[in-house]
């Protein structure tokens, strides 16, 4: 599988640690639930067994899903970068036409949290800055418009 899953270390770190409690944790107990209401007989009519059974099929593809992006995980930390340039893990100050200054850390897919400005690194404007430095100005099409901005500060720091 190519290894095209960018991520910070925090972010794999809670890929895992999803992963570890879906299979130690809420996988066994849907299974006992499913196993005790299938000892009460009929199950076409069993709200529980019903219910467990569904809870499982949800664990099971949520762990399927995590398994494949972990194993495709390449793991980038940022503070390890030294680059004058917006690359994976870049923590970004921009400034757009009318003065507002907004800082976006560039983070991977399952990372993403738009207000709090992680934001993937496939996005648009993840996408305009990756490559530029300070005091480049960037014009990005985004969902709202075309929006100019100006890098005003480039860091690779610990996200989060």
């Amino acid at each position: 599988m190519e290894r095209n899953n960018y991520i910070t270390p925090k972010g794999f770190k809670k890929l895992v640690d999803e992963q570890e409690q879906l299979l130690k944790v809420e996988r066994p107990e849907a299974t006992r639930i499913v196993t005790w209401a299938a000892s009460l007989g009929d199950r076409s009519e069993n709200a529980d067994y019903l219910y467990g059974k569904k809870k499982l099929r949800e664990i099971d593809r949520r762990l399927r899903f995590l398994s494949k992006r972990i194993d495709a995980a390449n793991v980038v930390d940022p503070e390890s970068i030294k680059s004058l340039k917006v690359q994976f893990g870049a923590t970004v100050l921009v400034e757009d036409e009318e003065g507002r200054q907004k800082t976006y850390c560039i983070v991977g897919e399952d990372e993403t949290n738009t207000p709090k400005g992680l934001i993937s690194w496939k996005s648009p404007i993840a996408r305009g800055l990756l490559g530029k430095s300070v005091g480049d100005s960037v014009d990005i099409d985004t969902p709202v418009g075309e929006v100019e901005l100006e890098i005003l500060d480039i860091k690779y720091k610990e996200i989060y």
